[in-house]
């Protein structure tokens, strides 16, 4: 049982808040809805009341607190430096705690929880696809009996891959060239079920420039979608098994190509999970590991894309845009680093769109349980990245690229949506 009121952003940060109300003017969701109760500045007020026992913690009180993408935008924008999206995760687990639910319960612990069965769940999604059985369902009207907005999430969920990224590749890949570095490879649940070839552009990327990629076979999920769903004391015993995975094998550096990934296994988060537990030390001595792969790219490894060498020379050069996944930029300020990699494609045009730094909408599980509200937000970023006139819209995140091209049929856009690794493994 979580106990609320003795973590560190609950007891040590609330009462920094002056009110100032800085976080309503940058936060996506109260933009689009213009009620306290949504503003971030609302939701530290709810959390502590919460703590003194003001409100109970209801069921309502959990909906309230679940108008929130957990984007970080609030966090990093506060003059009081409060960690908002941490009080949040805290009163949401809060909550949940005294509101059980019996699906969440079988889906975040016992499902997600299990590679095997999210791979087993995918491909059977991937069938079911291919045999047309997703748009009759839909067409006769089934998907409407999805509980919540699954039934009108589902259409975001359009074309999985048949093979996950796991089965395509082995757990030791030596370097093609002399050997710089050992590299963890934390593959993460989506990269690897919805988007294999993104693990497989990272990997061929790695292999060319000097690295040995290491990827441990008994990886689980990074946990930051039981965060979101009230479900820390989850959250925390995968990333234990996640911490003695890594231990088996000594990496120079820990990557991911998710920008999720990389936010739940930073410094930042582990200590929200672990502060003053056992696992504290262990956490801190992973986190120090860990790099996202485009800062990796550049920053460590400096790589000089080949020229000449573009699997599809005939092809014009493209017009490129990024758009800043939001644990990528806000939980870690990571944004030059992606930029740098994209303009060092040869011949490509990198420009940039106005909205770059804003969210999606997609932040995990948010697009698949406040649809509509998710949309709003997209809305805004097709619109800019539109603007851009870009070919490609390039993002480090798993989500954000779901969303984005979910937004890019919406609108009717030809642009081609990618993770900047599988843009430049075409060079190679």
């Amino acid at each position: 049982m979580l106990n609320f009121k003795e973590l560190p952003a609950v007891k040590k940060q609330l009462m920094k808040c002056v009110r100032c109300g800085k976080c309503r003017s940058v936060c996506p969701v109260f933009e689009e809805i213009k009620n306290e109760t949504v503003a971030p500045r609302g939701h530290v007020f709810m959390v502590q009341m919460l703590r003194d026992g003001q409100v109970a913690p209801s069921r309502q009180v959990g909906e309230h607190l679940s108008n929130c993408l957990l984007c970080e935008t609030c966090t990093v924008n506060c003059p009081s430096g409060i960690d908002i999206h941490e009080l949040n995760a805290a009163a949401r687990s809060y909550v949940y705690d005294k509101n059980k639910n019996a699906a969440k319960d079988l889906l975040f612990d016992k499902f997600w929880t299990n590679p095997s069965l999210i791979a087993a769940g995918v491909k059977c999604m991937s069938f079911a696809q291919k045999l047309g059985l997703q748009t009759l369902f839909r067409n006769i009207g089934l998907t409407k009996l999805l509980p919540g907005d699954l039934s009108k999430a589902e259409k975001i969920l359009t074309s999985a891959p048949s093979r996950s990224a796991r089965s395509r590749l082995a757990p030791v890949n030596a370097a093609k060239k002399d050997k710089k570095l050992r590299i963890g490879y934390f593959l993460g649940c989506a990269t690897n079920v919805l988007y294999p070839d993104v693990a497989l552009a990272t990997v061929k990327v790695l292999v060319n420039n000097g690295c040995e990629v290491i990827i441990p076979e008994n990886l689980k999920c990074y946990g930051l979608p039981h965060i979101a769903n009230g479900k820390i004391g989850a959250a925390r015993e995968l990333m234990i098994h996640n911490i003695k995975e890594f231990q088996k094998y000594d990496p120079d550096y820990i990557i991911t190509d998710c920008a999720s990934c990389s936010s739940a296994l930073e410094s930042k988060n582990l200590e929200f999970l672990f502060a003053g537990s056992p696992y504290e030390e262990s956490a801190r001595q992973l986190s120090e590991k860990v790099m996202d792969l485009c800062v990796l790219l550049i920053e460590v490894l400096n790589i000089k894309i080949p020229e000449g060498s573009r699997a599809s020379e005939k092809e014009p050069s493209p017009k490129i845009t990024y758009h800043d996944p939001c644990h990528l930029v806000n939980a870690q300020g990571v944004s030059k680093a992606p930029r740098e990699l994209l303009q060092r494609i040869p011949g490509a045009e990198y420009r940039e769109m106005d909205l770059a730094q804003r969210c999606c909408g997609g932040s995990g599980t948010f697009s698949l349980t406040h649809y509509d509200l998710s949309m709003k937000i997209l809305d805004r970023k097709m619109k800019s990245a539109q603007k851009t006139g870009a070919d490609i819209i390039a993002t480090n995140c798993p989500s954000c690229i779901m969303q984005l091209k979910h937004g890019v049929r919406l609108h009717n856009l030809s642009a081609q949506v990618k993770h900047p690794v599988e843009i430049i493994s075409d060079f190679y």
